[in-house]
Order: C-alpha cells, then structure tokens, then sequence
C-alpha cells in the first residue's frame, strides 16, 4: 500500500547537520551566570554535600576558579557569601562592611578579571541572625526598613566595582530604593537584576545548606510567591521594570518555566532564570544512580530554558557546558 504524504516533518530530522540547521533554539556560553560562593579563609575549596561537584571557595581560590570560567568563555558570575555567624545580627551591619567579604570578593574579582561581569546578591539572609530576608520585628519581615538597608547594601557593592546589583529578598519597592541610591551616587552605570518572581520553593534547599541561611522560624512565604500563582509573577516583573530593573528574574527555573514565558512576553528588557541549587541536586542524584545520562540532562534541559524565551540562565552546570562543547 502506497501512502500519499505531502507534509513529512522527518525530512527536517534525518540528519545531525540538517537538524542544527533549522534549530530554533541554541545555547552558548554567552547565555550564563555563574553562581559561587564565596568563604572566609585561604586556600579552602569545601565541596557542598549536597550539590556534588560544586564548592565554597575561599577568596583566593574563587578569583582563579573566575579565571578558569574567563578561559572557557563564561562571562559573567554572581555572587554569594557564607557570612561567620558572630557577625549576624537583626540589622543587616556587616552587609554594609565595606571590608566585608562580599566587597572584598567583588574588588578582588575585578581587580584580576576586570572584564568579566560580576552580579552581587543583596539579601540580608545571609547576615541575619534568623536567616530571613528582612528585619524582624515582633516575629514580622518588616519591608521598608529592611528596603532601606538594601539600598546602602547595594550602593557599597557598587562603590567595591560591582556591574550588576542583584536583590533576592523579595520585598516591595526595594528596585526603585537601589536605582534611587545609585543615581543619587553617581553609579548610573551600574545595573539592576532583579529577582522579580521569586517563589517559595522547596527547590532551595541545598543552597541554604551552602550558605548556612536556612531560617530560624517559620517559613518565607509572607514575602516569597505562592507557586500557586503566574499572573502575579508577571504583576511582580511589570513592577520591578516600571523601577527601573535592567534585568527581571523568575526563580526557580525549570518548574516555572511558563512563568518565565508569560514574562517574557510582556517584558522590555532581558529575563533570566536560575537553574537552582534543587534542580543541580536532582540531575547530580539521579546521575549517580546510573538513572539519566548527565551530560544528555545539562544539555537538554538548558534548552529547555532558551526554548521558553529565557535570555540569561543562572546555573551551576554552565562550566559543564562549556567543557563539553570544548571537545
């Protein structure tokens, strides 16, 4: 029996040249930021148990792991530290240490790869005493004395040489406090990458285990979104852009990912998206088990990001990727 087709989809198919040829999405290293944590010490790389493979660096061994990124063509890194826990406290002080280790990260990054692109996190998390995003009052995140903090947080990574101030806390009006703060001080030039849409995931857990910020009571869905909700993930995005966000952000990322379509689609500057520490683990877990093919996994699902329309891509395999397309 001969069948009559005159539309074959698989003529498009039937070659690894052809197939590449008519791709609609790609992947390069110019699509990632590269998250590292940063420790106090010297000569210290303490791989995360659970994130295999990924480390905390101490000062001097992340400024020649950003080298190492700089030769395989990565671009760009953001930021986090692991703050000692005698310098947290209730108001963010240490945040603001201009000797602090996020600022002395920042300048020494700068100073040995000046061209690479250094994004910083601002979240009092790291620095506070109940591992939360904000100040605490009478068991409460409090928003605008905490957005006040951030401001000063974000004008002292600016004054280290910071391109890129990066809030994750999730609090209301702190993008239009850091664009205030940083025209007030001349730092026109310095960007804002906003965590827009940030949901309250369990998808987050090896990274607070990183960073020891787990929170001391209650949880972060007062000031988090409900994963429950994609328009307001839009609303969000709407907001921070109308501030004066060069850059908006959904997190996590693959199990929102139509999140991060549905803003792309309304957005006027680039979205990103960040892998997180949860989807790492799973891949790496399941890797491990003999169950996926890790390698297939990195490459397919940070398609699946470029595919939704995401145009930066926060992951922890982005030097994984670089490797094996060195080959």
């Amino acid at each position: 029996m001969s069948i009559q087709l005159r539309k074959r989809p698989r003529r498009l198919r039937r070659s690894g040249y052809l197939r590449e040829l008519v791709a609609e999405s790609s992947v390069t290293v110019n699509d990632f930021l590269i998250p590292l944590f940063v420790q106090e010490g010297s000569g210290l790389k303490t791989e995360i148990p659970s994130m295999p493979g990924y480390y905390k660096r101490s000062l001097d061994l992340t400024v020649e792991h950003v080298k190492q990124l700089q030769d395989f063509g990565l671009k760009a890194v953001l930021l986090f530290v692991q703050v000692d826990d005698q310098l947290k406290d209730n108001a963010g002080v240490e945040a603001l240490n201009h000797l602090g280790l996020m600022q002395r990260a920042v300048e020494a990054i700068k100073v040995a790869v000046p061209e690479i692109l250094v994004f910083t996190d601002v979240a009092l998390d790291p620095y506070s005493s109940y591992g939360h995003d904000g100040i605490v009052k009478k068991g409460q995140i409090e928003n605008d004395s905490t957005v006040e903090v951030l401001a000063k947080m974000a004008l002292s990574h600016a004054n280290c040489g910071a391109d890129f101030i990066a809030p994750s806390d999730m609090m209301d009006g702190r993008v239009a406090a850091i664009r205030d703060a940083l025209d007030g001080a001349s730092f026109e030039t310095v960007g804002i990458m906003s965590y827009s849409a940030k949901y309250a995931s369990c998808f987050y857990g090896p990274f607070r285990d990183a960073l020891d910020s787990n929170p001391g009571f209650g949880d972060k869905k007062t000031y988090q979104m409900d994963p429950a909700n994609g328009s307001e993930g839009v609303k969000e995005a709407l907001i921070d852009i109308k501030e004066g966000a060069d850059i908006v952000m959904v997190k996590p990322g693959l199990p929102y990912l139509d999140v991060a379509r549905r803003v792309k689609e309304i957005s006027e500057v680039p979205v990103a998206s960040y892998q997180v520490s949860g989807e790492y683990a799973m891949i790496k877990a399941a890797a491990a088990k003999g169950w996926i093919d890790e390698e297939a996994a990195i490459l397919e699902t940070l398609m699946s990001f470029k595919r939704a329309g995401v145009d930066l891509i926060a992951t922890y395999f982005g030097l994984d990727y670089a490797q094996i397309m060195s080959r």
